[in-house]
């Protein structure tokens, strides 16, 4: 993962996530330059439909949170705000539906 988030290009990962990384790159920078062309190399390296739909939709999802974060000009918190945010979930007995109880 770190050499994939460090370089896509030079990363030691199969020639799919290669080709849908750097689907992801330019439709995410400079959505208005995809052309056709950037699919049929998806589908040339061996990307199904479905898979790069799912990618799509995820990347979609994440740009759209990122880009109205940064409208509003939200910051990450630092590691000990999410520590204290997970114990305050924690100690209201936060759950996912569906899940058991967290053990604190």
């Amino acid at each position: 993962m770190k050499a994939v988030l460090a370089d896509y290009r030079t990363a030691s990962v199969s020639p799919q996530v290669k080709a849908m990384c750097a689907y992801l790159e330019k439709m995410t920078l400079s959505p208005e330059a995809l052309t056709v062309d950037d699919a049929k190399a998806l589908k040339a390296a061996g990307v199904s439909k479905a898979a790069a739909e799912d990618a799509l939709f995820v990347a979609f999802c994440f740009n759209q949170i990122v880009r109205i974060a940064d409208a509003l000009d939200w910051e990450i918190s630092s590691p000990e705000g999410f520590a204290a945010g997970a114990k305050s979930l924690l100690k209201f007995g936060y759950v996912l539906p569906g899940h058991t109880k967290l053990k604190k």
